[in-house]
């Protein structure tokens, strides 16, 4: 019989939550808020996605932004978005969220007439559900009829298929009519509608995970012991306790007369910067053990550790772990309380937030400065003339990128700024300088302050710095470009944003025959790990070959190496394109005035017009793609 194709279909609601940035502010207090995926099945299906479970998602979002940011954060982790439907009636759930330490995590529930909530029968296809290892049901997802009708619908489709049933009680209160708006963060106030809804699923389930709140809510008693042997006549399942800083309790047959009789598996000891989402991450590490048929003591040591890491970070969904990440802190967990300290984890988590592959990128590089400020003076021309002259290489590039999954450009904000609107969403890698041009050290466009700086760019906008470094560098001029360094990757870090490092010898300097691989040992041992680098155009095979063993080395993680074209000519670049194609470590190149050069001179100086210098540029840039293209033998 084949396996089934996905191991989790997961049932329930997924709404967009917003988490103060204020950390430790009440909400009335709190000025921004940062946006995630959001609901308890929402986040178990991305967290188990990540964790590298094949998991589905079975629920409704809204026909607006709101819910296209939902499917595309799910689809990113790797998540199966297919029966995840757009309602054209409703809006997507919101909730707003303090950040405390404490358990009691003020929130609202912006949830009146949501898409997740109208949920019914005919979302269920019993054969989605039967392609399944697991179904995984929510306990809100029983507070309606049409969404008890729903469930229902599915753990029958489960049954019939064989396919084990996993139950997250998830008892928010607020949805079920027994707490207030401003009680969002209510969570134990008693139900006996709940507890019946809970209890008439029971049978049905092979694994049922709950807080001592919730695990009281479903066997109908104030009193834990009394509400696990309830649960356990109507329930062979596997009983999972979650008891917080302590770990989680398993109970596998009978109930004991003393609940710390069962299994109890110790939590991980972290330092807690946010309280919320620790269930959630708990669940998605369990159920990554559970399903591969791990023992039960093993899937609560990865419940506790997943949700230690997610406690020790801001929101819920993008601080679930890796797998690898996962791994690398059961490792160390003993003593490593404060996660974020740790430099190799918090890289590993950065990586596990990128999104998409890229395996190969063509970049039109335009952020030029001072070069084209020069052809303005040699020309005639005033300096106002290269914003018009950007807009239109842009505008050549976009005639011909979208559509094509290596485009992209680089762009700067002294003349380029208004085209990141027009290159937003137009399916194209954009990288965005942050140096000012020429400076040695370098020194930051806009300020010393460079996370203010990006904070107002799209988070898929890749900062890109340009160093100027040589081995024989002083060392006063050394150290500062390190600390600088370490600020930008700690600013595009803490903003979920990539880093792209271009590596240049000083004007009148040359690397030499190991070309730029030495530089980058450096920025290794600055404590910096970019995700991508631009380098020299050297065509020496053995220059890049040594740039892919630093690379594998130091980061096995990084996207990859540029080629840059610099002042060279054609045929030079040619070469070092042909060089570098050798080596895997390089993912293709980052062209500017190769492409643009000449007709941006001669349009400068009057003697064509646009529609000549548009057409120069896509030919050029074209050619370029289609000889790297064919270099790689992958047209």
């Amino acid at each position: 019989m084949a396996a089934p194709a996905l191991d989790l279909v997961c049932l329930g609601r997924v709404n967009v939550d917003l988490y103060a940035e204020q950390e430790g502010a009440p909400l009335e207090d709190v000025r921004s808020f940062r946006k995630y995926v959001g609901g308890s099945a929402g986040n178990i299906c991305f967290g188990t996605a990540r964790l590298g479970l094949r998991s589905a998602m079975v629920s409704r979002v809204g026909d607006e932004q709101m819910g296209t940011f939902i499917r595309d954060e799910l689809a990113a982790a790797g998540a199966d978005v297919s029966r995840l439907r757009s309602d054209p009636e409703r809006l997507t759930g919101l909730i707003t969220v303090a950040v405390r330490e404490s358990d009691g995590f003020p929130r609202i529930f912006f949830y009146e007439n949501t898409a997740d909530m109208a949920t019914d029968e005919s979302d269920i296809d019993p054969a989605h559900i039967a392609s399944a290892r697991a179904l995984l049901i929510t306990g809100t997802f029983l507070s309606r009829a049409n969404l008890e009708a729903a469930t229902k619908k599915a753990v029958g489709a489960a049954k019939a298929a064989g396919c084990r049933v996993v139950l997250d009680v998830d008892y928010r209160p607020v949805l079920w009519g027994v707490a207030g708006h401003s009680q969002g963060g209510e969570m134990a106030a008693p139900s006996r509608a709940a507890t019946t809804a809970v209890q008439s699923v029971l049978p049905d389930c092979d694994l049922i995970v709950g807080t001592e709140e919730e695990i009281r809510l479903a066997g109908g008693s104030d009193d834990t012991r009394a509400a696990a042997a309830r649960i356990r006549e109507l329930s062979s399942a596997v009983i999972v306790v979650k008891v917080g800083r302590r770990g989680c309790l398993i109970l596998d047959g009978p109930a004991p007369d003393d609940l710390e009789d069962g299994t109890l598996v110790p939590g991980t000891p972290v330092e807690v910067v946010n309280s919320t989402g620790a269930g959630d991450a708990f669940m998605s590490g369990f159920l990554r053990g559970w399903l591969r048929g791990e023992p039960l003591e093993r899937c609560g040591q990865l419940g506790n550790a997943s949700g230690a890491l997610v406690v020790s970070r801001h929101g819920c969904a993008p601080a679930i772990p890796s797998w690898e990440e996962l791994e690398h802190f059961m490792g160390r967990a003993g003593g490593l309380t404060r996660p974020a300290e740790d430099d190799w984890l918090a890289h590993l988590h950065n990586v596990a937030g990128r999104r998409g592959e890229l395996r190969k990128l063509c970049v039109l590089a335009a952020d030029h400065r001072w070069q084209l400020e020069e052809a303005a003076a040699e020309s005639g021309a005033s300096p106002d003339a290269i914003g018009g002259l950007k807009r239109l290489i842009v505008g050549a590039f976009l005639d011909v990128a979208p559509g094509r999954d290596c485009a992209g450009v680089l762009l700067d904000d002294k003349y380029g700024g208004g085209l990141f609107e027009e290159l937003t969403g137009a399916g194209v890698w954009v990288g965005r300088a942050v140096e000012e041009a020429k400076s040695i050290p370098f020194r930051f466009e806009g300020g010393p302050d460079v996370e203010s700086t990006m904070r107002p760019w799209p988070t898929d906008h890749v900062a890109k710095v340009m160093v100027y470094a040589h081995p024989d560098d002083a060392e006063a001029t050394r150290a500062s470009q390190a600390r600088r360094l370490r600020r930008l990757a700690g600013a595009c870090r803490s903003q979920g944003r990539e880093l792209l490092v271009e590596l240049q010898a000083p004007p009148g300097e040359r690397y030499g025959p190991g070309g730029a691989a030495p530089m980058l040992e450096w920025v290794y041992s600055a404590g910096v790990r970019p995700d991508l680098w631009k380098l020299p155009p050297s065509p020496e095979p053995a220059a890049w070959r040594a740039v892919g063993e630093v690379i594998r080395e130091n980061d096995p993680h990084c996207r990859g190496a540029l080629v840059l074209g610099g002042a060279s000519s054609k045929a030079g670049l040619e070469k070092a394109m042909a060089a570098a194609a050798a080596e895997p470590a390089v993912m293709g190149f980052a062209v500017g005035r190769a492409v643009f050069a000449e007709p941006a001179a001669r349009w400068l100086g009057g003697e064509i017009g646009d529609d000549d210098l548009a057409a120069a540029v896509s030919r050029a840039y074209m050619g370029l793609v289609g000889a790297w293209h064919g270099l790689r033998g992958d047209r």
